[in-house]
């Protein structure tokens, strides 16, 4: 009898271990490889660059501009041509994890504005950190000899 409430113990106490250890979940995400190389050093996961410089949102994970075009914002690969001067390997980004940023616009036109010309943020492409390595458009990637193909200079027509 002894031996059968001793087993019991450990099977409900391991049951109840089994089920705490369950509920304990650590989610952790990486896009690396996801980021464009004008993008901020730094960052292992990144959801939306703000772009104070041109009041827009870049969304890392489809790769695409989001901006205001009247009161709708319009999701593009590209920037719209009165953006067409804007270097987005030198303005700065600031991260924003959050789902549908751009929803916060105001927010983060109030929050962020003081960045409005800082060309100071060191961007992926120039930093010797070897996680950027697999980064399309990094000098040390070993594919492309330091060139993307869809690296075409400031004008941002680039779909990166």
């Amino acid at each position: 009898m002894k031996k059968i409430i001793i087993c019991a113990a450990l099977f409900l106490s391991a049951a109840s271990f089994k089920e705490a250890s369950a509920q304990v979940r650590v989610n952790i995400h990486f896009n690396i490889g996801s980021q464009p190389v004008w993008g901020p050093a730094g960052y292992d996961y990144v959801e939306y660059y703000y772009l104070p410089d041109i009041e827009a949102y870049y969304y890392v994970p489809s790769r695409q501009f989001v901006y205001l075009a009247g009161n709708r914002w319009v999701f593009s690969y590209s920037l719209p041509p009165r953006y067409r001067d804007y270097d987005l390997y030198s303005g700065y980004k600031i991260v924003v994890n959050r789902p549908r940023a751009y929803r916060n616009f105001n927010s983060d036109r109030s929050r962020y504005g003081g960045y409005r010309g800082n060309h100071s943020q060191r961007i992926i492409r120039n930093v010797d950190e070897p996680k950027y390595y697999v980064v399309k458009g990094h000098p040390k990637y070993r594919g492309n000899h330091g060139r993307d193909r869809h690296d075409r200079g400031r004008h941002g027509r680039h779909n990166h």
